[in-house]
């Protein structure tokens, strides 16, 4: 047994608390990462998991194992950074929550210059525009869109993104442009849907931010949907700035009521706090943070 390569993993299936997740992650199949584990703890003699058909738990020789070795693998890994004026590259599969029109717009074009710069490190895209439970899915990072509640995660704030109401120009042309918002009276819009029902539009006037209710001709979960929705002239919606630049650049799509904007929201990269950060994710999102500051979001 590679032993190293056997501490790794068991330190990846405390962190995912799963083996299935480890297998997807390494491309191969969960009796691999179970003989893994069962070989390391022969050779130390002692039970490191719990096993039960729904969870996994840490031993007391587990848990001390455990903090040993994530000490272990982050010394290993800076000693590799730091030989040959710290050209060793970072390797392994990096797996990536993000809502499907971030993740098809800016960040899969981006890609190529990535690879370039780390060829060893694969991207898993998963695209979601519901919460992902991180710990319990195997995933490294989620990328998301304004304020987090989550105290279990460390985020890094990469961007932010202006929060616009826009709708087709065929649209405005055949219905008018509200020029404020109780103008939306008697509009059509198009809602997004999430987990908690259909999200409420905001808008920052002399009042204060007020929340709005748009009657809906369309509703949906999916960033996309509500993006094809504007284009096909289905009314006006309130969303992220970044799902809409590349069509109010090409003049199809008209940025409204642009003087009661609400706040920008922040963009964040958030991982869970009791996973250490290996060097193949550190890099990723330092290149989200390059790859968001060219952009206008």
């Amino acid at each position: 047994m590679d032993r190293l390569e056997g501490i790794k993993i068991f330190v990846r299936v405390v962190e995912s608390g799963s083996f299935s997740a480890v297998a997807r992650e390494l491309g191969t199949g969960q009796p691999a990462i179970s003989k893994q584990v069962a070989a390391l703890e022969e050779h130390l003699g002692a039970q490191l998991l719990v096993r039960t058909s729904r969870s996994l738990s840490l031993t007391e020789a587990g848990r001390d194992f455990y903090e040993s070795a994530v000490r272990l693998i982050s010394d290993f890994e800076a000693a590799e950074s730091r030989i040959g004026s710290g050209q060793a590259s970072p390797s392994g599969v990096v797996r990536v929550s993000a809502a499907p029109g971030f993740s098809h717009r800016y960040v899969v074009p981006k890609l190529p210059s990535f690879r370039a710069r780390f060829p060893k490190v694969v991207v898993e895209m998963l695209a979601s525009e519901r919460t992902s439970n991180l710990v319990e899915e195997g995933i490294d990072l989620a990328i998301r869109n304004g304020p987090l509640s989550d105290s279990s995660l460390v985020a890094r704030k990469i961007g932010e993104s202006a929060v616009v109401a826009v709708a087709s120009a065929e649209y405005l042309e055949r219905r008018g442009e509200p020029t404020r918002p109780g103008d939306i009276d008697g509009h059509d819009g198009v809602i997004f849907v999430s987990q908690n029902g259909p999200r409420p539009w905001t808008f920052a006037t002399r009042a204060g931010v007020i929340s709005y209710q748009a009657a809906a001709s369309f509703r949906s979960n999916d960033g996309e949907e509500q993006r094809a929705a504007v284009l096909a002239g289905l009314g006006i919606t309130q969303a992220p700035h970044w799902l809409f630049a590349a069509d109010i650049r090409a003049g199809t799509v008209r940025r409204i009521l642009r003087d009661c904007e609400p706040a920008k929201i922040p963009i964040s990269a958030v991982r869970p706090a009791s996973r250490r950060q290996p060097s193949k994710v550190a890099v990723f999102v330092d290149f989200l943070a390059e790859l968001l500051a060219d952009e206008e979001t």
